[in-house]
């Protein structure tokens, strides 16, 4: 039994012709996962239960004994020093595996949340003269308005007083 566990996955996989996207699709494992099973590079697995749980469903869909699967993925890291009990013993982090690192400097985060919050205060501040500038103007025109309302106020007054004087006059003739 000099296969490791990974490969007798494998060849249970293609012996019932099952592509490996459909193990992915029917069990939710990614395929980056499911070929790291496959190669026995399980570093590039989440780690601990995770992967004994990877290994296990795909055992299951394969139709290979899911025990024997789990046992002998034990036995393969315990010959290579892991115990492969990482998760249990450390507490939980939250860690997203991607194909590529991350490699935005921190520096330029800062200088782009810098570039961003200026260029929002600048906005707002546009928007705060305009709104002030326009209440000024429009405070300003007020009172012309006013004036001209009581000139045209005034200019009935007279009208309306030389109409009177007028009809009494001829009253009392």
């Amino acid at each position: 039994m000099a296969a490791t566990i990974g490969e007798q996955l494998r060849l249970a996989r293609e012996g019932r012709g099952i592509p490996l996207r459909e193990i992915s699709d029917q069990t939710r494992i990614s395929m980056h996962y499911l070929e790291a099973i496959e190669t026995n590079d399980y570093k590039r697995l989440p780690g601990g239960i995770f992967n004994r749980s990877f290994v296990k469903a795909y055992a299951r869909y394969v139709g290979y004994d899911e025990k024997e699967a789990v046992e002998g993925y034990t036995r393969y890291m315990r010959e290579l020093g892991d115990s492969g009990d990482e998760v249990a013993s450390t507490p939980y982090h939250s860690k997203v595996y991607t194909d590529a690192p991350a490699t935005r400097s921190p520096i330029l985060t800062v200088v782009l949340a810098i570039v961003i919050l200026a260029a929002l205060t600048g906005i707002a501040l546009t928007v705060l003269h305009w709104v002030q500038r326009r209440s000024a103007s429009l405070s300003h025109e007020a009172p012309f308005a006013m004036m001209r309302s009581d000139k045209v106020a005034r200019d009935f007054e007279v009208v309306g007083l030389n109409n009177w004087k007028a009809d009494y006059e001829q009253f009392l003739q």
